[in-house]
């Protein structure tokens, strides 16, 4: 079916979202009365995200046979020539992320049934998460940078209310503050490349700055001799590195932990996070007209990709090994982009969105068995008591470490083959980053599965490690397993979910690999300039699915990943107590990474101490001292010294007065009389 899509299908694919995030938002809470009961709103959710994910299907598969839409739905205002508009872009790269989305969305809306039946939120969580859809969504088929930046401010705003979730916690409270800073930092970039586009190309329409992009390479920015392309790619860029989380604006995304695991799923699997990454394969047209920004962006996902992962190795909250992952995994996504790659960091946004989806709602089974209890170190053993939830854990665990015929696999070696054929500057350095990030993932993915599935039975102890980070310590009163108790498999509406996530974290990279980097899926979607040829050496060098499994037996990425599992096998299983030996003898190494690298700390002197220092500046010299204490009591002192100098004049006396008179009348005719009587002196 070539030719154009049904643009009321496409409209209902986010408006479904919104109308159950509308019914469970405000005729299931308290504002409105509870009008509606918890069945209601998680069905009318549900059935919305539903309606999402097979109008997405059918779009996918239309688009497939050669359909698109391009098209306003809506023109807000026109102002002076420029439009203002509502309207979408629907090609291979949209559906496939409407897809994704959409499917993973209603994975964590099943899934919270049985997660947050506790919970007196109920219906406001799964609103948040609706609405969540509904902002992802818009800003996935957006045609217009109004309409991106829309929903890219929507699912920061979304993520602000689900990270904050329990708010009557302060570290939740704290969390989502942060996040929403940090992002406004990457956000005010991205408004700038935004205004620089705008400015030079005269359009908000993503087609109509295509069509502008050699004249853009001609511009100087004024007042410099950088080019105007350079600096609106690297402004973009920083709004990705907000989103996408990327060093040094990725501080936000493991105190993001704060809120409940089914919305962890769903920022960092295929939401939020991964905006960056689609908004840059979406401007590959602009980002290929600099080497310069590629290079910027090869250079900063190479050190989130490494340094994030080191970070992992450390952690003993379940859940936040997973985000230290993400973290790591986005900075490969990113390191294709830099290399040009851009189908292959789409590639892996979409087996990523799957296995991480996998292992953060694999944690939240985790951490129900174990009654919210997050510390793996509290853990093991629980292979025998959670049979679903370990072999799901195994099958995501073996896709994020890359294991060849595992959809994680064809990515995440795509990328690093990537990086190789690249000649951008700093492409030395991410060769060897990706590289080492193989060993490290493999390490602390499995040091995680180890402590938790296997090994000696930690739990239901008195003397149990405390973790600072348990999500629901404030309204649940006990944490962990009493003396005697056993963890429990998941009710099925926690374990469906794992099952249907851990098929395409199979299977699906085997699948789309050609169609997607090698066929024609992306084409006249993405675009890469002759001068860039890593694609094209990835494209001589592939010969089929099976074979790029085999030949990864003899590659490094595989002996490395290996090594890494290994390693972590003995540690952890074998000999114990050599972590605890090395964490003694390598202490300032452990502190920098419990630390993570004084990041925190850095913004917490540096930005805020600087904020606070310059509003006390402000409030000091400018409130008090200007305003308050010149304009405001200044001008107040003025009037009353005027007026007691006025009052002395005022005796009450009528000679007085009469005095006063007679001198005012000599002073007017001494001055009317003067040019009369001395007229030289005039």
């Amino acid at each position: 079916m070539a030719g154009q899509l049904n643009p009321h299908l496409l409209l209902a694919v986010p408006l479904a979202p919104l109308a159950g995030s509308v019914i469970a938002g405000l005729l299931g809470t308290k504002f409105f009365g509870n009008l509606v009961g918890r069945k209601v709103s998680h069905t009318a959710t549900i059935l919305g995200v539903l309606v999402a994910f097979i109008i997405s299907c059918m779009t996918l598969s239309a688009v497939m046979e050669g359909a698109t839409y391009n098209a306003t739905l809506y023109q807000w205002m026109q102002v002076a020539g420029l439009k203002l508009e509502v309207g979408f872009l629907v090609d291979s790269l949209t559906a496939m992320m409407m897809c994704v989305v959409t499917f993973v969305s209603l994975m964590v809306h099943i899934y919270t049934i049985g997660y947050m039946q506790e919970d007196e939120g109920y219906n406001r969580f799964f609103s948040y998460i609706s609405l969540f859809t509904f902002s992802m969504l818009m800003l996935v088929m957006s045609n217009n940078f109004l309409q991106l930046f829309f929903g890219w401010e929507a699912v920061g705003l979304v993520s602000y209310l689900l990270i904050g979730f329990w708010y009557t916690k302060p570290t939740a409270i704290y969390a989502n503050m942060k996040a929403f800073l940090v992002n406004r930092v990457g956000d005010f970039g991205f408004i700038l490349g935004i205004g620089l586009l705008l400015a030079y190309a005269g359009s908000m329409d993503y087609a109509e700055v295509f069509a502008k992009r050699e004249e853009l390479t001609k511009i100087l920015l004024p007042g410099t001799d950088w080019m105007l392309i350079t600096v609106a790619c690297i402004c973009l860029f920083i709004g990705a590195m907000g989103k996408s989380a990327q060093f040094p604006l990725h501080v936000w995304l493991p105190d993001s932990m704060e809120g409940p695991t089914p919305i962890s799923a769903l920022i960092h699997a295929a939401t939020m996070v991964t905006a960056g990454i689609f908004m840059v394969s979406r401007m590959s047209p602009l980002f290929e007209l600099s080497d310069t920004a590629l290079s910027f962006i090869l250079v900063i996902g190479a050190i989130t990709a490494l340094f994030m992962g080191f970070l992992g190795i450390i952690q003993n909250d379940i859940k936040r090994v997973v985000a230290y992952s993400t973290l790591s995994q986005l900075g490969y996504m990113t390191v294709a982009l830099g290399a040009s790659a851009y189908s292959v960091a789409v590639f892996h946004l979409m087996t990523h969105a799957f296995f991480k989806a996998l292992l953060f709602l694999a944690a939240g089974s985790v951490i129900i068995g174990m009654h919210h209890d997050q510390d793996i170190r509290n853990m093991g053993g629980l292979r025998k008591y959670m049979p679903i939830t370990w072999i799901t854990s195994l099958l995501g665990s073996l896709a994020l470490i890359g294991t060849p015929f595992f959809s994680g696999f064809y990515s995440k070696d795509s990328i690093i083959e990537a990086v190789q054929a690249s000649h951008l500057a700093g492409a030395g350095f991410a060769q060897f980053a990706v590289l080492v990030g193989v060993f490290v993932t493999a390490f602390y993915s499995f040091r995680m599965y180890f402590l938790v599935f296997h090994g000696k039975e930690n739990f239901g102890h008195a003397h149990a490690h405390h973790d600072h980070h348990d999500e629901e310590e404030d309204d649940h009163g006990h944490h962990g397993l009493a003396p005697g108790q056993k963890p429990h498999e998941s009710p099925w509406v926690v374990t469906l979910p794992l099952v249907l996530l851990a098929i395409p974290s199979v299977i699906i990279g085997f699948f789309a690999i050609e169609p997607m980097l090698f066929g024609d899926f992306f084409k006249g979607v993405i675009f890469v300039d002759e001068a860039h040829h890593a694609m094209e050496e990835l494209t001589h060098e592939f010969h089929g699915p099976l074979a790029m499994a085999l030949h990864a037996f003899t590659s490094p990425p595989f002996w490395l990943a290996l090594g890494g599992v290994v390693t972590s096998y003995v540690f952890y299983m074998l000999k114990p107590e050599w972590p605890t030996a090395i964490k003694k003898n390598v202490g300032a190494i452990y502190t920098l990474l419990d630390n993570k690298y004084y990041m925190d700390r850095f913004n917490e002197i540096v930005f805020a101490g600087g904020a606070r220092l310059l509003g006390g500046g402000l409030w000091n010299i400018g409130d008090k001292g200007l305003i308050d204490g010149l304009i405001v009591n200044g001008s107040a002192k003025l009037v009353g010294w005027l007026s007691r100098g006025v009052r002395l004049l005022q005796t009450g006396y009528l000679y007085h007065y009469a005095f006063v008179m007679i001198l005012g009348v000599l002073g007017f005719l001494s001055y009317f009389m003067f040019p009369f009587m001395f007229p030289l002196a005039k």
